[in-house]
């Protein structure tokens, strides 16, 4: 018999495969991306102080209230665009995406997008 690891076990490995990779500096934060069944979540983090600097997720009122669904990919995209209007209002114009070791399609590839059509780079 063959035993084959959780899809969350798989998730992890890549994400932590992927952090060895980049890091997020002062100049040029990280844009993390974690996705629930029911939520998605997105932070800009300064990983050199170990400190957020910005949030937007489909758990917060101001959010949730434009939204019908919390777990589609307009909501993905309606949260790209919130994030990236936060990091610019704080000066961020540069980051580095990383994707969490979610597969770039789907929902979080419309949170990408709406971040760079709103003004992020990266």
């Amino acid at each position: 018999m063959v035993n084959k690891k959780s899809r969350s076990e798989v998730r992890k490995n890549k994400h932590r495969k992927l952090r060895k990779r980049f890091t997020g500096t002062p100049e040029r934060p990280r844009l993390a991306v974690f996705r629930s069944n029911k939520h998605i979540y997105a932070q800009i983090i300064d990983d050199t102080v170990g400190n957020t600097l910005v949030s937007a997720s489909t758990t917060q009122k101001d959010v949730q209230s434009q939204l019908e669904h919390t777990n589609d990919v307009e909501a993905a995209s309606y949260v790209g665009t919130v994030i990236a209007k936060k990091a610019l209002e704080k000066g961020i114009k540069t980051v580095v995406f990383d994707r969490g070791g979610y597969i770039y399609a789907g929902k979080v590839k419309a949170l990408a997008d709406a971040a760079r059509e709103a003004g992020l780079e990266f």
